[in-house]
Protein backbone atom coordinates (compact mmCIF):
# COMPACT_ATOMS: atom_id res chain seq x y z
CA UNK A 1 0.00 0.00 0.00
CA UNK A 2 1.27 3.65 -0.72
CA UNK A 3 2.82 5.69 2.03
CA UNK A 4 2.39 9.16 1.78
CA UNK A 5 5.46 11.10 0.76
CA UNK A 6 6.03 12.98 3.97
CA UNK A 7 5.90 10.21 6.73
CA UNK A 8 9.26 9.18 7.39
CA UNK A 9 8.40 7.04 10.47
CA UNK A 10 9.93 8.96 13.07
CA UNK A 11 6.69 10.09 13.83
CA UNK A 12 6.24 7.28 16.28
CA UNK A 13 6.23 7.18 20.08
CA UNK A 14 9.85 6.84 21.35
CA UNK A 15 8.64 3.36 23.06
CA UNK A 16 6.96 2.16 19.75
CA UNK A 17 10.41 3.20 17.91
CA UNK A 18 12.29 1.50 21.15
CA UNK A 19 10.63 -1.48 19.95
CA UNK A 20 11.39 -2.02 16.11
CA UNK A 21 14.89 -1.80 17.05
CA UNK A 22 14.67 -5.25 17.48
CA UNK A 23 13.85 -5.58 13.52
CA UNK A 24 16.61 -4.95 10.92
CA UNK A 25 17.06 -1.40 10.29
CA UNK A 26 15.02 -1.31 7.00
CA UNK A 27 12.58 -4.01 7.84
CA UNK A 28 11.62 -1.53 11.54
CA UNK A 29 11.53 1.66 9.06
CA UNK A 30 8.85 0.32 6.83
CA UNK A 31 6.74 -1.09 9.92
CA UNK A 32 7.30 2.08 11.02
CA UNK A 33 5.82 4.26 8.11
CA UNK A 34 2.76 1.78 7.84
CA UNK A 35 1.85 2.09 11.62
CA UNK A 36 2.08 6.05 11.06
CA UNK A 37 -0.12 5.57 8.33
CA UNK A 38 -2.52 3.84 10.81
CA UNK A 39 -2.46 5.99 13.23
CA UNK A 40 -3.24 8.87 10.72
CA UNK A 41 -6.38 7.00 9.10
CA UNK A 42 -7.77 5.14 11.47
CA UNK A 43 -10.42 7.74 13.05
CA UNK A 44 -11.54 9.14 9.21
CA UNK A 45 -10.30 6.11 6.84
CA UNK A 46 -10.59 3.00 8.93
CA UNK A 47 -10.79 0.49 6.19
CA UNK A 48 -7.51 1.88 4.92
CA UNK A 49 -6.25 1.60 8.31
CA UNK A 50 -6.78 -1.33 8.49
CA UNK A 51 -4.78 -2.49 5.49
CA UNK A 52 -2.08 -0.91 6.47
CA UNK A 53 -1.80 -2.62 9.41
CA UNK A 54 -2.19 -6.05 7.79
CA UNK A 55 0.60 -4.61 6.37
CA UNK A 56 2.15 -4.10 9.31
CA UNK A 57 1.31 -7.02 11.01
CA UNK A 58 2.90 -9.30 8.06
CA UNK A 59 5.99 -7.44 8.35
CA UNK A 60 6.71 -7.93 12.68
CA UNK A 61 4.31 -10.16 14.09
CA UNK A 62 6.25 -10.18 17.09
CA UNK A 63 6.63 -6.57 17.72
CA UNK A 64 3.70 -5.64 20.80
CA UNK A 65 3.07 -1.93 19.12
CA UNK A 66 2.37 -3.94 15.78
CA UNK A 67 -0.14 -6.25 17.57
CA UNK A 68 -1.65 -3.55 19.23
CA UNK A 69 -2.33 -0.92 16.06
CA UNK A 70 -3.42 -4.11 14.42
CA UNK A 71 -6.05 -4.35 16.98
CA UNK A 72 -6.76 -1.17 17.05
CA UNK A 73 -7.40 -1.42 12.85
CA UNK A 74 -9.92 -4.53 13.41
CA UNK A 75 -11.73 -2.69 16.14
CA UNK A 76 -12.05 0.46 13.94
CA UNK A 77 -13.80 -1.52 11.22
CA UNK A 78 -16.07 -4.05 13.58
CA UNK A 79 -13.95 -7.12 13.26
CA UNK A 80 -13.77 -7.96 17.32
CA UNK A 81 -13.04 -10.85 17.58
CA UNK A 82 -9.82 -10.12 15.21
CA UNK A 83 -9.11 -7.37 17.61
CA UNK A 84 -9.79 -9.37 20.76
CA UNK A 85 -7.21 -11.93 19.40
CA UNK A 86 -4.84 -8.87 18.58
CA UNK A 87 -5.38 -7.00 21.78
CA UNK A 88 -4.69 -10.24 23.86
CA UNK A 89 -1.50 -11.27 21.91
CA UNK A 90 -0.35 -7.71 22.67
CA UNK A 91 -1.09 -7.98 26.39
CA UNK A 92 0.74 -11.35 26.78
CA UNK A 93 3.66 -9.79 25.24
CA UNK A 94 4.38 -6.76 27.46
CA UNK A 95 1.99 -8.09 30.45
CA UNK A 96 0.55 -3.94 30.43
CA UNK A 97 -3.02 -3.84 31.60
CA UNK A 98 -4.24 -0.96 29.33
CA UNK A 99 -5.85 -2.75 27.08
CA UNK A 100 -8.50 -4.31 29.41
CA UNK A 101 -11.00 -1.91 28.61
CA UNK A 102 -11.58 -1.92 24.84
CA UNK A 103 -10.88 -5.37 25.28
CA UNK A 104 -14.09 -5.68 27.61
CA UNK A 105 -15.79 -3.44 24.89
CA UNK A 106 -14.92 -6.07 22.13
CA UNK A 107 -16.76 -8.44 24.13
CA UNK A 108 -19.60 -6.04 23.81
CA UNK A 109 -19.41 -6.12 20.20
CA UNK A 110 -19.37 -9.86 19.92
CA UNK A 111 -22.50 -9.86 22.05
CA UNK A 112 -21.08 -10.85 25.37
CA UNK A 113 -22.06 -8.00 27.51
CA UNK A 114 -21.91 -10.09 30.26
CA UNK A 115 -18.57 -11.23 29.82
CA UNK A 116 -17.72 -7.58 29.40
CA UNK A 117 -18.99 -6.98 32.48
CA UNK A 118 -17.60 -9.82 34.29
CA UNK A 119 -14.26 -8.02 33.14
CA UNK A 120 -15.14 -4.94 34.97
CA UNK A 121 -15.10 -6.40 38.38
CA UNK A 122 -11.31 -8.33 38.11
CA UNK A 123 -7.95 -7.05 39.74
CA UNK A 124 -6.62 -5.56 36.13
CA UNK A 125 -9.09 -2.71 37.17
CA UNK A 126 -7.34 -1.69 39.90
CA UNK A 127 -4.25 -1.73 38.07
CA UNK A 128 -5.07 0.92 35.52
CA UNK A 129 -4.78 4.21 35.47
CA UNK A 130 -7.48 6.77 35.64
CA UNK A 131 -7.87 7.36 31.66
CA UNK A 132 -8.27 3.55 31.80
CA UNK A 133 -10.87 3.24 34.74
CA UNK A 134 -13.21 6.06 33.33
CA UNK A 135 -12.88 3.61 30.36
CA UNK A 136 -14.06 0.52 32.24
CA UNK A 137 -16.80 2.22 33.84
CA UNK A 138 -18.02 3.38 30.41
CA UNK A 139 -17.81 -0.01 28.79
CA UNK A 140 -19.67 -2.09 32.17
CA UNK A 141 -22.13 0.99 31.61
CA UNK A 142 -22.55 0.07 28.06
CA UNK A 143 -22.85 -3.68 28.73
CA UNK A 144 -25.47 -2.87 31.77
CA UNK A 145 -27.69 -1.06 28.47
CA UNK A 146 -26.98 -4.06 26.14
CA UNK A 147 -28.46 -6.66 29.25
CA UNK A 148 -31.39 -4.15 29.51
CA UNK A 149 -30.27 -2.51 32.61
CA UNK A 150 -30.91 1.31 32.15
CA UNK A 151 -30.99 1.93 35.76
CA UNK A 152 -28.23 -0.08 36.81
CA UNK A 153 -26.21 1.40 34.02
CA UNK A 154 -26.71 5.18 35.33
CA UNK A 155 -25.80 3.76 38.61
CA UNK A 156 -22.91 1.84 37.17
CA UNK A 157 -21.40 5.65 36.16
CA UNK A 158 -22.42 7.83 39.16
CA UNK A 159 -18.65 8.05 40.50
CA UNK A 160 -16.13 11.00 41.83
CA UNK A 161 -15.14 11.92 38.19
CA UNK A 162 -18.49 12.24 37.16
CA UNK A 163 -19.08 14.75 39.85
CA UNK A 164 -15.66 16.13 39.62
CA UNK A 165 -15.33 20.09 38.32
CA UNK A 166 -12.24 19.06 36.87
CA UNK A 167 -12.23 19.20 32.97
CA UNK A 168 -9.93 15.72 32.02
CA UNK A 169 -9.69 14.28 28.44
CA UNK A 170 -12.36 11.46 29.05
CA UNK A 171 -14.92 14.72 31.29
CA UNK A 172 -17.25 15.07 27.89
CA UNK A 173 -17.24 11.47 27.41
CA UNK A 174 -18.23 10.30 30.76
CA UNK A 175 -21.01 13.16 31.04
CA UNK A 176 -22.34 12.51 27.64
CA UNK A 177 -23.02 8.67 28.60
CA UNK A 178 -24.28 9.51 31.85
CA UNK A 179 -27.16 12.38 30.31
CA UNK A 180 -27.95 9.45 27.52
CA UNK A 181 -28.09 6.57 30.58
CA UNK A 182 -30.37 9.20 32.25
CA UNK A 183 -32.75 9.82 28.86
CA UNK A 184 -32.84 6.04 28.56
CA UNK A 185 -34.91 6.11 31.73
CA UNK A 186 -36.70 8.75 31.35
CA UNK A 187 -35.32 11.85 33.49
CA UNK A 188 -34.92 14.13 30.73
CA UNK A 189 -34.49 17.21 32.69
CA UNK A 190 -31.66 15.63 34.22
CA UNK A 191 -30.36 14.54 31.02
CA UNK A 192 -30.59 18.05 29.78
CA UNK A 193 -28.51 19.64 32.60
CA UNK A 194 -25.75 17.17 31.77
CA UNK A 195 -25.37 17.18 27.89
CA UNK A 196 -25.15 20.62 28.80
CA UNK A 197 -22.09 19.86 31.15
CA UNK A 198 -20.75 17.50 28.37
CA UNK A 199 -21.32 19.94 26.05
CA UNK A 200 -19.30 22.71 28.10
CA UNK A 201 -16.11 20.13 28.68
CA UNK A 202 -15.99 19.38 24.90
CA UNK A 203 -13.41 20.96 23.63
CA UNK A 204 -12.89 19.03 20.62
CA UNK A 205 -15.61 17.84 19.61
CA UNK A 206 -15.61 14.25 20.57
CA UNK A 207 -19.25 14.11 21.07
CA UNK A 208 -22.59 15.37 19.55
CA UNK A 209 -23.80 17.24 23.09
CA UNK A 210 -24.82 20.17 21.26
CA UNK A 211 -27.24 18.31 18.67
CA UNK A 212 -28.73 16.05 21.57
CA UNK A 213 -29.40 19.63 23.34
CA UNK A 214 -31.08 21.26 20.72
CA UNK A 215 -33.31 17.96 19.80
CA UNK A 216 -34.39 18.06 23.66
CA UNK A 217 -35.15 21.77 23.19
CA UNK A 218 -36.79 20.75 20.12
CA UNK A 219 -34.60 23.11 17.84
CA UNK A 220 -34.95 21.68 14.43
CA UNK A 221 -31.59 22.55 12.08
CA UNK A 222 -31.97 23.17 8.11
CA UNK A 223 -29.52 22.39 5.71
CA UNK A 224 -28.44 25.39 3.74
CA UNK A 225 -27.34 23.03 1.00
CA UNK A 226 -30.72 21.46 0.84
CA UNK A 227 -32.79 24.47 1.48
CA UNK A 228 -30.77 25.99 -1.79
CA UNK A 229 -31.59 22.91 -3.55
CA UNK A 230 -35.43 22.92 -2.91
CA UNK A 231 -35.18 26.57 -3.84
CA UNK A 232 -33.12 26.01 -7.22
CA UNK A 233 -36.65 22.74 -7.81
CA UNK A 234 -39.13 24.80 -7.38
CA UNK A 235 -38.29 27.59 -9.85
CA UNK A 236 -37.24 24.60 -12.28
CA UNK A 237 -40.83 23.59 -12.28
CA UNK A 238 -42.13 27.38 -12.22
CA UNK A 239 -40.20 27.73 -15.48
CA UNK A 240 -41.55 24.46 -16.91
CA UNK A 241 -45.28 25.20 -16.32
Amino acid sequence: MPIDEEVTGDELDKEVKQELMSLPKTLAGDVAKNLVMVARLLDEEPEQAYGYAKVALRLASRVPSVREAAGFAAYGVGKYAEALAEFRAARRMTGLQHLWPVMADCERGLGRPEKALAMAGEPEVQRLDKAGQVEMRLVAAGARRDMGQADAAVVTLQSSELASNSVQPWTARLRYAYADALLEVGREGEAREWFAKALEADQNGMTDASDRLAELDGVEFIDALDEEAEAEAEGEGKREG
